[in-house]
């Protein structure tokens, strides 16, 4: 796997337009492109080249908006119930 600052400055921009796709907002874009890396960091030993580096990243991004999305429907969820 290469350098992890190398693989930012390959995919950071790419990624950005792809999860900007997702949640058409630049802020929360921002957020989960910084956790995308941050996870892919942290997870970097589980990288095993079975799929793009690119695929990968994509993949956590839309694992990190979906989680935000559940929780946001939860959190809906129970001001409702209140």
């Amino acid at each position: 796997m290469q350098n992890m600052d190398e693989i930012y400055r390959k995919y950071s921009e790419f990624l950005y337009k792809y999860v900007f796709c997702l949640t058409g907002n630049e802020d929360i874009t921002e957020e989960i492109v910084q956790e995308t890396f941050l996870v892919a960091v942290k997870n970097s030993h589980r990288f095993r080249g079975e799929c793009k580096i690119s695929t990968w990243l994509c993949q956590i991004s839309k694992y990190i908006w979906y989680k935000r999305l559940r929780k946001e429907k939860q959190k809906k969820k129970y001001q409702y119930k209140n």
